[in-house]
């Protein structure tokens, strides 16, 4: 569930349990939580100076921390990956629930329209933003590939994927080439890479040329221009996603600060920085959860995003998840992730 785990075993059982109620506290009503309040609502016999003194030790190993001049204190990022690691209860859903997210799945829409009702059935129900991952197309290999010179610096790329797919796609070059230079170059890419993954061909290409120690022949500027432009630059996460209910984030008080709500906004339509995010969730099995600045990612650092895959046939797809505060209700929010995927799962494989 969690990308790392954070370390329990040093603080007592008194520590534990308090801290447990004060992040309970905190995620119900947003508000620092005092001495005096664990106090009165826990019914221990301890004094508020006793919780107090917890409570500072707390603070003290980063996982509170007292906002402003507040005397109550909130949980830090470490400390709601403390919590979710060791201290949550994660309940199934009740079965009105399930059904109303089985009906919303429901196997008879196209692919497309189903992304985009899953990522507002998400955010419907956790009144956060919910978001999903576009299924990724299916891995392609290229088997054999083809140069033919147009006219206006244009070539045609004939390609054959897998083992018997051909597409067809031109191209347009900074300058004219010559057939016998897009032969060559077709029959190094093919001597060398054949078998391999369509989307890696032109970044392999450009590894194995550093490790070369003689001068770039013309040859391979030919072949590297081919590649870079036949199966793209490569670098930057592929795919896209549908993204629903970011308006429900302006509505949270943990996210007030208008500027760092608009940079996170601008985040969703460049798209980019979540795509990588979501691209290290599909390599990991299960339920994540990124925490504050967990992600990576600035302009999440006062957020925390929920992600499991979906898959058919045991093939990861792709992801979805709910995006909000660090002091969202996890306890909610996980299992409705985890069984959104599998029903989507579901859904797809019925189209296969």
């Amino acid at each position: 569930m969690s990308r790392q785990t954070a370390d329990s075993s040093s603080l007592s059982e008194r520590s534990l349990f308090l801290f447990k109620a004060l992040v309970e506290h905190f995620i119900q009503d947003g508000q620092p939580v005092g001495s005096r309040t664990l106090a009165r609502d826990l019914g221990l016999d301890l004094s508020p100076a006793t919780i107090r003194n917890v409570m500072a030790d707390l603070e003290d190993l980063g996982l509170l921390h007292s906002p402003h001049t507040s005397a109550g204190r909130v949980p830090t990022a470490r400390g709601y990956r403390l919590f979710v690691d060791s201290l949550l209860r994660v309940n199934k859903l009740d079965e009105q629930e399930v059904q109303r997210i089985a009906r919303d799945l429901e196997p008879g829409r196209d692919v497309q329209a189903l992304m985009e009702r899953t990522s507002s059935m998400l955010s419907e129900i956790t009144r956060l933003a919910g978001i999903v991952m576009l299924p990724r197309p299916v891995q392609q290999s290229l088997k054999h590939i083809e140069f033919v010179a147009l006219s206006d610096n244009r070539v045609l790329v004939i390609l054959v994927v897998n083992e018997h797919e051909v597409q067809n796609r031109i191209i347009h070059t900074a300058r004219p080439f010559q057939p016998s230079e897009l032969q060559q170059a077709a029959n190094y890419l093919n001597a060398t890479y054949a078998g391999r993954e369509l989307h890696n061909v032109s970044d392999e290409l450009l590894r194995d040329l550093k490790l070369m120690k003689e001068d770039v022949s013309n040859l391979m500027q030919t072949t590297i221009e081919m590649a870079q432009r036949a199966f793209g630059t490569g670098g930057e996460a592929g795919g896209d996603y549908v993204l629903s209910g970011q308006t429900n984030l302006m509505g949270v008080g943990d996210l007030t600060d208008m500027d760092k709500l608009r940079k996170l906004f601008e985040s969703f339509n460049r798209k980019r920085d979540i795509l990588h995010l979501m691209e290290q969730a599909v390599h990991a099995r299960g339920v994540q959860i990124f925490i504050g600045e967990e992600s990576g990612y600035e302009v999440l650092d006062n957020c925390s995003v929920v992600t499991s895959p979906y898959e058919v046939e045991g093939e990861i797809l792709g992801v979805l998840g709910v995006i909000g505060p660090t002091r969202m209700n996890y306890e909610r929010v996980i299992p409705i992730v985890d069984i959104t995927a599998k029903m989507l799962g579901s859904a797809l494989n019925t189209r296969v």
